[in-house]
């Protein structure tokens, strides 16, 4: 199993790449690392933040996907529908968009740091966009 931490603010997260499950979404995202972004709170999900990557392509298609992802289980939305978008619930989320339902590949799971989600939904609600950063460990 191959983890990567991701840092939101000074928050520090451990989650295991769901190599079994999503092989081409986590062997294409692992190309991009390390990989810098800011995640805003979501518009149509509920309690996630989001990452709108507009026209940018992985070249993956849908694998282990779901519009149900649990708190921690982190999603690669490939296109289609929807701009390309990772998605990063830290609480109830229904993925979707103006459009309508989504479902992205479940790709990551924090193994470490779930009780500090809370905060990430804090953070982007009252202090807006925050940096995060995933990386190899």
């Amino acid at each position: 199993m191959t983890n990567l931490r991701i840092t939101i603010a000074a928050l520090v997260f451990i989650a295991r790449l769901e190599e079994t499950n999503a092989p081409r979404t986590c062997a294409e995202f692992c190309k991009l690392l390390p990989y810098h972004q800011k995640l805003i709170q979501a518009r149509w999900s509920g309690e996630a933040g989001w990452i709108p990557l507009g026209d940018f392509k992985l070249d993956v298609g849908f694998e282990h996907h779901t519009s149900y992802p649990a708190p921690g289980e982190i999603l690669f939305y490939p296109g289609g529908y929807s701009e390309t978008e990772i998605l990063f619930p830290y609480g109830a989320t229904h993925f979707a968009s103006k459009l309508g339902q989504l479902a992205g590949n479940h790709f990551l799971t924090i193994v470490e740091g779930r009780e500090q989600l809370h905060e990430v939904g804090q953070l982007l609600l009252w202090h807006g966009a925050q940096d995060i950063l995933f990386e190899m460990m």
